[in-house]
């Protein structure tokens, strides 16, 4: 059987078999399309295809620029081709044997400076209750470094306004305790025991989960779409030409509590992450904005 058999074959197992969408098979198609044609070009036989005219193919993408994202993407489309092969005994090797992944470039997180931070966290109204949900949310966002998950999922009895601690649930529901400042204190009691929460008003209806820290505007918990959705609004509000997330203020606290001294496993605890090695990167970030900030102050740096 030919090689574009073959493709026919497996694209249609895709289609009938795996309930692949069109938009799925049609990215196979053009990915191996895009082998064969290098294979046609070399005038390598499929079954005589081996892991170093594999490797020969990647040096090439790589070359003309391709992207790692896009050949990874490539390779596992081939990695499915080739199993599916060797299934129906058509070929008798794999070729995609020992193929590494190209390692993905790692973009560092963009940070916010002090000052972004504090123009960006001035914005809620807090002259209205809403604008007092929303300052509060930003300032516990800065001031611990919460995951967008982590923050709709706190609830009243996680607050600790004593010993200034929340129980806050991370990745794999494991539960870790974070330090709030006093000033995020203050602003969730004032938010919490506001007169406006359990009263229906024209902005938002009265509280309806007792539970939930942060409600929406009709009364029950704050989800993490909504979350996003304000952000957007404060960020066209705000003028910056950056993108601004929840991701990008929990990225900015980890560089300001470096900047300002703290040690990286204190840092991976406070965050959550399970490996320290996830946290170095803030190591990175840290360096490129001293770079920036010399570059752009330093009497000689221009």
């Amino acid at each position: 059987m030919s090689s574009e058999r073959y493709v026919e074959a497996f694209l249609n197992y895709l289609r009938t078999s795996r309930g692949a969408s069109e938009h799925t098979i049609r990215g196979y198609a053009i990915d191996l399309g895009i082998l064969f044609v290098y294979l046609e070009r070399h005038s390598i036989p499929l079954d005589q295809l081996q892991r170093k005219e594999i490797r020969s193919f990647l040096v090439e993408q790589l070359e003309a620029g391709i992207s790692k994202r896009s050949i990874a993407r490539r390779l596992s489309s081939y990695r499915s081709f080739f199993r599916f092969c060797l299934r129906h005994k058509w070929l008798s090797t794999n070729p995609m044997e020992e193929v590494e992944t190209p390692k993905q470039d790692r973009p560092l997180p963009h940070s916010l400076s002090y000052a972004q931070v504090d123009h960006f966290l001035n914005l809620p109204d807090t002259s209205t209750y809403l604008g007092i949900r929303d300052k509060t949310m930003l300032e516990l966002f800065y001031s611990s470094g919460l995951r967008v998950s982590e923050l709709v999922g706190l609830n009243r009895a996680d607050l600790d306004g004593v010993e200034l601690l929340l129980l806050v649930r991370g990745k794999g529901k494991k539960e870790r305790l974070v330090p709030i400042t006093q000033q995020v204190a203050t602003w969730l009691q004032r938010y919490l025991f506001h007169e406006e929460r359990r009263q229906r008003t024209v902005d938002h209806a009265e509280e309806r989960d007792a539970h939930a820290i942060f409600l929406n505007r009709f009364g029950k918990r704050l989800s993490a779409r909504s979350v996003d959705r304000l952000f957007e609004q404060y960020l066209r509000r705000s003028g910056f030409a950056i993108t601004i997330t929840p991701h990008t203020i929990r990225h900015t606290i980890a560089t300001h509590w470096l900047e300002q001294g703290m040690d990286l496993k204190s840092i991976q605890l406070l965050l959550g992450h399970s490996s320290l090695a996830t946290t170095t990167i803030y190591t990175e970030v840290s360096s490129d904005l001293k770079k920036q900030t010399i570059a752009k102050l330093h009497p000689r740096g221009a």
